[in-house]
């Protein structure tokens, strides 16, 4: 039996290099840790997640001090951001989560970590700082980076992505964004709350994609309400370095061409995964358009190389990571056989409102040729909703020929927190009747996930049915009030 000198080798310190290896060390596999970039964290830590939702609740604080009017508070003039001030909070949050994810955790954990780029030399080495090094079994996880799409005099122009978007020096007076995605639509919000005129560009009819058209243009309304500019249904022709500003040529849906011009230009049109310089292709990894193909046990081709994360071209999300990383321990560390579900996997979109959804929405359920129907309970009908200012969005509950639920989208206040509740009710299996029948308490938010599976009980209890059965029975009287009381 050949002998290596690790029994885990991990391409990634992001989620899923993280999990993969506090997971395997702890479990006592000899384990290593490569990551290329100066420390732990990843794409989430750094450049995606935590700066994202730092910067999100630093720009609605700011709105709501600008509209506290709207609270009965006095009116105030609120000075402009700095966004030195902004970006120094979000260095700060980062540099507290990064203890957790730093070199002397995962060593006390019992995983070496080492810095550089590692690139495979055969199917079970890879070279790193000039010395070959082996492994059992590896796992790549690089997770991916934003996509620079081939338009004209992008090249030449300079612009932004994620990667430079929380550590700017000061406040864009102007930016457009190409791309309505998830990262577009958070941002684009976010710095138009901040004061930057903001316009969002993309080639799609609706932002959110994924989503369901009503859903998503609930989180478009409230955004031009506040003042972003939407060309939705467009082509981008070109772009322009004018000096101090920079301009976008687009086609808009009627084919009319449009000049934007703008301080900033953020590229947020999709990710792409980290594969180059990997050697993938000196070993025979196969690829496919999105990323490493991969089996359902995340396995690639090389049944002892995994590959878990954005790189595998999957769901791009931390938590989808993480699950992922679970998945690889299963099988390359218990030798337990789990295939990844994705069935019931949660995300969200953290504007304000926040668009949260779990299964299968309408969209889906459409595509899968599924009988559903749909129930709905508003924001604005629920008390502390009201009490809060919040009186945009819904709930929406889709359910299956034999009436059970197979998705939920949540447009409204903490819609990711209130999935949670959706997360256990599907995984777990619980019957609608079992959370129609839970006590909540009063007031709180939360009560519409209640709300909405009793929309569905309501027409069978009190229908005439019941209703003739009880009279007929229980000698009941009828009503007391109105045009048929007697």
């Amino acid at each position: 039996m050949p002998t290596y000198d690790f029994d885990m080798g991990i391409l990634g310190g992001g989620s899923a290099g993280l999990t993969v290896a506090s997971g395997s060390a702890q479990l006592g596999a000899k384990t290593l840790l490569i990551e290329k970039e100066e420390k732990l964290g990843g794409d989430c830590l750094h450049y995606g997640c935590v700066p994202s939702k730092t910067l999100i609740k630093t720009a609605n604080v700011y709105h709501s001090m600008k509209n506290a009017k709207e609270f009965g508070l006095p009116e105030v003039e609120v000075p402009p951001v700095d966004f030195r001030e902004v970006s120094k909070r979000i260095k700060s949050v980062i540099d507290i989560i990064q203890k957790h994810d730093s070199e002397e955790r995962f060593c006390s954990l019992g995983a070496k970590v080492e810095f550089g780029e590692a690139a495979f030399i055969d199917e079970h080495t890879v070279k790193l700082n000039g010395k070959n090094i082996s492994a059992k079994n590896w796992v790549i996880a690089t997770g991916s980076s934003a996509v620079v799409p081939p338009i004209y005099g992008l090249d030449e122009t300079d612009y932004i992505t994620n990667k430079d978007i929380f550590y700017l020096d000061h406040l864009p007076k102007s930016m457009i964004i190409l791309g309505g995605g998830p990262i577009g639509t958070e941002m684009g919000q976010a710095f138009n709350r901040l004061g930057t005129k903001v316009i969002i560009v993309d080639r799609a009819y609706q932002i959110l994609g994924k989503e369901d058209k009503d859903m998503a243009d609930g989180v478009m309304n409230v955004m031009i309400s506040e003042g972003v500019e939407f060309h939705l249904g467009a082509s981008i022709e070109a772009v322009k370095d004018l000096g101090n500003v920079k301009g976008v040529i687009i086609k808009d849906r009627n084919l009319k061409v449009v000049k934007l011009m703008a301080e900033t230009i953020l590229v947020a049109m999709g990710r792409k995964a980290n594969i180059d310089e990997l050697g993938l292709e000196d070993i025979g990894i196969k690829l496919n358009r999105r990323g490493i193909q991969v089996d359902k046990k995340l396995k690639t081709n090389h049944k002892h190389i995994y590959a878990a994360g954005d790189v595998n071209g999957g769901f791009q999300f931390t938590h989808a990571a993480g699950y992922e990383g679970g998945v690889v321990i299963s099988n390359a560390i218990f030798h337990i056989p789990k295939s990844a579900n994705y069935k019931y996997l949660p995300w969200c979109t953290y504007s304000d409102p926040e668009l949260a959804s779990i299964g299968m929405n309408e969209k889906a359920a459409q595509e899968a040729g599924i009988n559903y129907s749909v129930w709905t309970e508003a924001f604005k009908d629920n008390d502390r909703s009201l009490a809060e200012n919040e009186k945009i969005g819904k709930i929406k509950m889709i359910l299956d020929e034999r009436e059970k639920p197979i998705g939920v989208q949540i447009l409204g206040p903490h819609a990711g927190d209130l999935l949670s509740e959706w997360i256990a009710v599907l995984n777990g299996r619980v019957k609608l009747s079992t959370l129609a029948s839970a006590v909540h308490p009063y007031p709180t938010i939360g009560e519409i996930n209640k709300k909405v599976a009793g929309n569905f009980f309501s027409p069978k209890i009190f229908s005439d049915k019941i209703k003739k059965g009880l009279k007929f029975f229980f000698h009941l009287r009828g009503r007391a009030c109105g045009d048929d009381a007697y």
